[in-house]
């Protein structure tokens, strides 16, 4: 099976789950010897050399007009291991091209933008949408442009952030369409797969020119990022992808039923695969800083700072654990657009030494944080699946997950509490910091369901979906 995937990033860009729900599926998609192509919107930073050799494209220059086809879309291949465990055949069946965008994130107004080793943090830089290194477009007519072998011209201004009320996000969405529709003309594949919104108009174009089946993959919807309140351009590229799409893939039963519900796709096209997990030897090399003291219990939220993600019901919830236990910090790992609002809403509380605001951690340590948690606690609003709870799972330590999540579904030795319920989510982190007991059998039974998760086991079931899109195709 030949795949032309389509994604938001890849280690060492990595802005959340996204990324690494790219990196094992694509990993073990390699290991049962399927052939991807794997077309990146993003250009490859020098910070990084380590970790990618640049190639030539294997465009044909034609698309490209008279510019050098390598400043429009570049190529790529894994020089180094990026993540503990990878072997140089880890991705010897895929290959990966970088096309220009603007879109720094997948995840409008709240998104951040990391390069990490795995799993979800947020950022080291200010929350952007911009990439401000890649070239602005100029206007939509760029897409019939690069399809049709015109060349390709960058604009003197620099970027700008985009309005979307003006559709600056449309323009961005059918160039990068354009640049795709060119690149693909130079590959031999099966089957696309496109992962979330901004690749959908993308697939959906590739599809067109290619006559080939489009399977379109939900990792998290609008209506999970924003509720009600999101941004209309981007519900219709996640509506009208998964209508014309062949298959559609939802990472959970939840995310399956807001798409038929929100989107009026059939149920009968959607197929629900859940995340997985690289269940590998525990990192050795990784030594724990001394705690902040002694005797402290750490509680850690760890993920993006924002709407979706429930960083404020995490703060309320330790300030009623804090009326109780005092030998306890909150650690608060990553960043997002409501950063500020959470760190203003800690000094009101005046809980402000009870709280560590940690910022972007990259690497290690994410290691070192998990090791050092007691408690790991996800209150997301919305979750179509939740990775970093595996994650934590998978470094021992016991979890309180929001029941508003996909990977609900799939754990059942976690705590489970409604996003609201404050009080509940403290009383369970309360008990898990007070009975060892608790927290050892939770460890010791959650940890044999995540070893069920494999990425392998994901991309049986994807390569069954690409079968399927042929049939109906």
């Amino acid at each position: 099976m030949r795949v032309f995937m389509l994604g938001w990033e890849f280690p060492p860009f990595i802005s959340g789950g996204l990324g690494t729900a790219c990196y094992g599926l694509t990993k073990a998609l390699s290991r049962r010897q399927a052939e991807v192509t794997f077309v990146l919107p993003k250009t490859i930073d020098s910070e990084y050399s380590s970790h990618v050799k640049m190639l030539s494209p294997q465009a044909p220059e034609a698309a490209f007009g008279d510019r050098s086809p390598k400043s429009v879309a570049s190529s790529f291949q894994i020089e180094a291991p990026v993540m503990p465990g990878d072997t140089a055949e880890s991705f010897e069946n895929v290959s990966f091209r970088a096309v220009p965008s603007r879109l720094s994130s997948p995840y409008p107004g709240g998104g951040d933008v990391a390069a990490r080793g795995g799993g979800e943090s947020g950022a080291d830089q200010p929350i952007s949408f911009i990439n401000p290194s890649a070239p602005a477009p100029a206007s939509a007519g760029i897409v019939a442009e690069a399809a049709s072998g015109d060349e390709y011209s960058e604009p003197a201004d620099p970027p700008v952030a985009p309005d979307y009320t003006q559709g600056d996000l449309t323009v961005e969405a059918q160039r990068y369409a354009g640049l795709c529709v060119a690149l693909a003309a130079g590959e031999d594949f099966d089957v696309i797969h496109a992962h979330d919104w901004f690749t959908f108009p993308a697939g959906l174009a590739v599809a067109q020119a290619t006559g080939k089946p489009l399977v379109v993959h939900v990792h998290s919807t609008e209506f999970d990022r924003s509720g009600e309140n999101g941004h209309s351009v981007v519900a219709d590229y996640e509506a009208q992808g998964c209508r014309e799409a062949d298959r559609v893939i939802a990472v959970s039963r939840r995310t399956k039923t807001i798409i038929a519900e929100r989107y009026d796709v059939p149920e009968d096209k959607i197929d629900v695969v859940y995340n997985g997990i690289d269940n590998g030897p525990a990192r050795p090399d990784i030594t724990i800083p001394p705690k902040i003291a002694k005797d402290d219990k750490i509680v850690l939220f760890l993920g993006r700072v924002t709407m979706q993600k429930g960083p404020e019901y995490f703060l309320r919830a330790a300030k009623r654990v804090l009326e109780k236990m005092d030998n306890v910090k909150f650690v608060v790992a990553g960043t997002g657009d409501k950063i500020q609002e959470m760190i203003e809403m800690v000094a009101r509380a005046g809980i402000g030494p009870k709280v560590v605001f940690t910022g972007f951690l990259r690497g290690d340590d994410v290691e070192r944080v998990f090791k050092m948690a007691d408690v790991y606690v996800m209150p997301s609003v919305s979750e179509p699946f939740g990775i970093a709870p595996l994650e934590a799972i998978s470094h021992d330590v016991p979890v309180i997950m929001s029941k508003q999540s996909g990977v609900s579904e799939v754990v059942e030795h976690a705590l489970k509490v409604d996003f609201w319920d404050t009080d509940e989510m403290a009383n369970k982190i309360i008990a898990v910091l007070r009975h060892p007991p608790l927290g050892a059998t939770l460890r010791e039974h959650a940890d044999l369901e995540v070893r069920r998760l494999t990425w392998e086991g994901a991309a049986d079931k994807c390569i069954e979906v690409y079968r399927a899109a042929a049939t109906r195709n």
